[in-house]
């Protein structure tokens, strides 16, 4: 079984507890205006450029099969139709071209991440698959996580858009799950995540039902989701979960934007990127929910 994997980050310490290794997973059913890993959108391979990098030396046109058959253009080659074909990559003289994707057999994945397994016993950490969205190669994610020694720890990252088997399957086999709440206004979470809300937030409902450890992450967008009644009903949602670890609020970062550019696409926000956004904190703290705050 092949996966689509377009990151491997090792000693990462913020998605999930203790030291990990993270495997981003390429697709993603979301388009959120605010989404900082571009590159994970698409369910294929893709190319990334840093164009700011670029001296135009020509060396990637000469080669690129979609541009010049004679090796004369100059220039930047980011072809329309491009179809990630990596010939353009080796001859980038400083390094600024990359394929974002790679095919990864599970069992090789698995060997992968198992090689480190000492350190996740150790620092008490483990693996997470994150994205894009790990749900949307869920059978893939599985396989590897069955070969996989069974005391490491395994968590996801996840939209929670799935169907209900897929992510009931998800709470049978990892030990956490981190689960965004976007937006709790259905009208508002089409208008910026592309999808519908309510299987999401049935999914925070069967958490909070059952016994799989959970956080709740909640990314807090200026001028989009930074309002009382939001926060509120993300309590509502939480508050008698006995599988609750915590509530992660996460502050819009301007971070993100320059990799849009690297994959060909316009960063088009509809928000104030420059305000800093509300924080309800005093809603969790009345119903006795833990939280963090990221800065």
């Amino acid at each position: 079984m092949r996966g689509l994997v377009f990151d491997i980050k090792e000693f990462a310490v913020f998605d999930g507890p203790g030291i990990r290794t993270t495997v981003f997973l390429k697709g993603c059913p979301l388009h959120c205006m605010w989404c900082h890993n571009p590159e994970g959108i698409q369910a294929k391979p893709e190319l990334m450029v840093s164009r700011a990098s670029c001296i135009s030396c020509g060396a990637c046109s000469a080669v690129c099969p979609l541009i010049n058959s004679d090796g004369t253009a100059k220039g930047c080659a980011f072809p329309k139709g491009c179809t990630a074909c990596g010939a353009c990559v080796p001859v980038c003289r400083g390094g600024f071209r990359k394929i974002a994707g790679t095919y990864w057999e599970a069992a090789d994945l698995a060997a992968r991440l198992a090689k480190d397994a000492d350190v996740y016993r150790m620092a008490e950490g483990g693996v997470t698959f994150s994205g894009g969205d790990p749900l949307l190669q869920w059978d893939f994610v599985r396989e590897v996580i069955s070969l996989l020694p069974e005391d490491v720890h395994t968590a996801v990252e996840t939209s929670g858009f799935s169907s209900d088997e897929v992510f009931e399957s998800v709470m049978r086999t990892v030990r956490l799950v981190m689960i965004d709440y976007k937006l709790t206004d259905p009208v508002l979470h089409e208008k910026y995540v592309g999808v519908p809300n309510d299987a999401i937030i049935r999914h925070i409902r069967m958490l909070a039902e059952g016994t799989t450890p959970f956080i709740l992450r909640m990314p807090v967008i200026p001028g989009v989701n930074d309002v009382r009644p939001h926060f509120e009903a993300a309590a509502a949602l939480v508050k008698d979960a006995a599988s609750l670890i915590r509530v992660d609020l996460l502050p819009y970062q301007r971070a993100a934007g320059a990799k849009y550019e690297m994959v060909g696409r316009s960063y088009a926000v509809d928000f104030d990127e420059a305000k800093r956004p509300e924080m309800f904190t005093d809603v969790f703290d009345r119903a006795g929910i833990p939280y963090q705050l990221f800065r």
